[in-house]
């Protein structure tokens, strides 16, 4: 295997294991505070807040991973009706485009960050451009998967022969 592939798979499985531990941590506060809430009638006065920043960060950061599966709503009827060189040119405009989409977003994101970043958090205070920072590392960690997925999605449209499920494309659709 390559150092490139080994790479890959290492960048794949810390962004799995960082939305893990969010989703750990956000099922842990909340079932510690409801049942602090059913035993004590006592609740943790920011729990909800963050679980709530836990499941926007878990939401950006493992979109990239659901992106690498296939997992995002796709059409595919047109791609289907072309003949195979006109799908492949297709395919590499969808992820044109898609580069585009995401670097505006991460464009749009550190704005939105910048701008609201100077309030607090109602419950645990702190500044509220670490909820918005989910944004812009988001999308830039979908680049990052795009680009690592795009050359075998424009060439063959779906996973290759011998590749992992974690490592390509299912259903022959990107999104």
């Amino acid at each position: 295997m390559s150092l490139f592939r080994k790479a890959e798979r290492a960048f794949v499985a810390l962004n799995g294991w960082v939305v893990i531990a969010c989703l750990v941590a956000m099922t842990g506060i909340i079932f510690t505070n409801v049942s602090l809430r059913y035993l004590t009638n006592e609740s943790i006065p920011w729990a909800d807040e963050v679980a709530r920043y836990l499941m926007i960060w878990m939401t950006f950061l493992g979109a990239g991973l659901v992106l690498r599966q296939g997992g995002h709503v796709a059409i595919t009827n047109l791609q289907d009706a072309l003949p195979g060189v006109a799908q492949r040119v297709l395919r590499g405009a969808v992820v044109v485009l898609l580069m585009g989409f995401f670097a505006y977003m991460i464009w749009v994101g550190q704005d939105y960050m910048s701008r609201m970043g100077r309030q607090l958090t109602p419950a645990t205070r702190i500044s509220f451009w670490y909820v918005y920072l989910a944004m812009p590392v988001g999308f830039a960690l979908l680049m990052v998967h795009l680009a690592l997925i795009a050359p075998r999605f424009v060439r063959a449209g779906q996973r290759p022969e011998g590749v992992e499920e974690d490592e390509g494309m299912s259903g022959g659709h990107l999104g």
